[in-house]
């Protein structure tokens, strides 16, 4: 194309913020913007020249109230600009005829339909499924749905869970280690029930986050039913407030000092926290230590 070899056409349209959504959502064109082709680009650096005066040519018509107007433009390398070269035909403008060898081509729409039933759910589709049903946002919901296998191992871990925290360990977690030991995500040592497991555990409160990642590695490496691996390393949070309450209760004893910074500077407060959770070899559910360490306190 830099040679003046191969020519391109560029056509450009603009939308307001949230059209494209929509769009997507719906199918329906006419929420996009009027499009403009540029024809006869001879270089990609002219073509990205065009399409940018263009698309700001556009929005500058829309914010000032006007409308787009669908036409035929040609582009001024010199003076770094695209204007009008004839107002864009319709099909009939051009004329077109039948070709007499071609006998006419009539589709049944029951044949149709058939087929549209048949066909797999497509990406957009299942990216804006997966924004609407599980809350994800649009970054997450496109890393998820690039690939079918990924958006399937997904679908079924988020099932009847949390989407956001599914998401969370699917692209962050997961996803970080197979792509760090350059592994597909068919072949995962850690399968959808497992991880669905860890989730279970993670809101039921049996296990913390930080819990959650030591029982992740072991499940990566070793394999194994989560629930047992919990049981057998003695991971579980610990959830006697009777046991919380003894462990703050002899560390107030012995910092007499910081409790009374504490009273006066609420902020350190998490000194306690912190102090508990360490005693109780990181095992004590931070919510419940935080609430019970303000009480104490008097905060």
């Amino acid at each position: 194309m830099q040679h003046g070899n191969l020519r391109a056409d560029v056509n450009v349209s603009v939308c307001r913020p949230g059209q494209y959504e929509k769009y997507q959502a719906t199918q329906n064109f006419s929420q996009l913007g009027t499009r403009c082709e540029i024809k006869n680009m001879n270089s990609m650096r002219f073509m990205t020249q065009a399409i940018d005066y263009e698309a700001r040519r556009q929005i500058a018509i829309l914010e000032d109230g006007g409308k787009v107007v669908q036409e035929t433009r040609l582009y001024d390398p010199d003076k770094g600009e695209t204007r009008s070269m004839r107002s864009k035909e319709e099909a009939h403008d051009y004329r077109y005829f039948p070709c007499p060898d071609l006998l006419p081509l009539e589709i049944d729409q029951a044949w149709v339909d058939d087929i549209a039933a048949g066909m797999p759910e497509l990406p957009d589709a299942k990216k804006a499924r997966f924004m609407a049903d599980f809350g994800l946002t649009d970054y997450d919901a496109s890393v998820l749905t690039a690939d079918l296998d990924s958006a399937g191992f997904f679908e079924s871990v988020a099932k009847g869970r949390d989407g956001k925290a599914a998401a969370n360990w699917v692209i962050n977690e997961l996803f970080g280690r197979l792509n760090k030991q350059g592994l597909a995500i068919a072949d995962s040592p850690v399968s959808t029930g497992q991880l669905g497991s860890v989730l279970d555990l993670i809101g039921s409160g049996e296990i913390s986050g930080k819990m959650a990642k030591d029982l992740f590695e072991i499940i990566w490496t070793e394999g194994g039913d989560p629930s047992e691996i919990v049981a057998r390393e003695g991971m579980k949070q610990v959830t006697d407030t009777g046991a919380i309450e003894a462990a703050i209760d002899t560390l107030m004893a012995a910092n007499p000092d910081q409790v009374e910074k504490a009273r006066a500077n609420p902020r350190l407060a998490g000194w306690f926290t912190g102090q508990v959770l360490k005693a109780t070899g990181g095992k004590a559910n931070p919510a419940v230590v935080g609430q019970m360490v303000a009480a104490k306190l008097g905060l």
